[in-house]
């Protein structure tokens, strides 16, 4: 099982922190989204550039919905894990049109870049980001 970003909703949120020179946080809590580690707020006090994964977002979904998904891929505690936007998958995903699909196992978490579905499967890469070794694949380590 994953939760897919659509790269849309990716671009705008890496492309913040690459313009405040931080970081993105990849965050379980109240849904599964990216944000931008200190981003711009809305008047109500909540970050104004969120990337929700697909049918994680509390504000579209339906609470049963959302919270089972989260739960079956990433567990039952909340989270947050920093990333640099600037490295491997993160930085092809804020330069092309591809999505993300991000899983996650006891000890990984892991991303690939996939083609939005309006794109041709010719499209995949087989590039990965990982918070701690996967097998053989390449890996992008959190920022720090």
């Amino acid at each position: 099982m994953s939760v897919r970003f659509k790269g849309t909703d990716l671009r705008p949120v890496f492309a913040e922190a690459v313009a405040n020179q931080c970081r993105v946080i990849l965050v379980k809590e109240q849904g599964v989204y990216f944000l931008a580690e200190p981003g711009e707020r809305r008047p109500d006090g909540r970050q104004k550039l969120i990337a929700y994964s697909v049918g994680c977002n509390p504000d579209v979904d339906a609470f049963d919905d959302w919270w089972e998904l989260a739960r079956a891929e990433f567990g039952g505690d909340d989270f947050g894990q920093l990333f640099d936007p600037h490295d491997g998958v993160c930085a092809l995903i804020l330069s092309g049109e591809d999505d993300l699909e991000v899983s996650a196992t006891a000890t990984h978490l892991c991303g690939r870049q996939l083609p939005a579905p309006s794109q041709p499967p010719f499209r995949w890469l087989l590039l990965f980001w990982c918070s701690s070794p996967c097998g053989t694949h390449a890996r992008l380590q959190p920022g720090k």
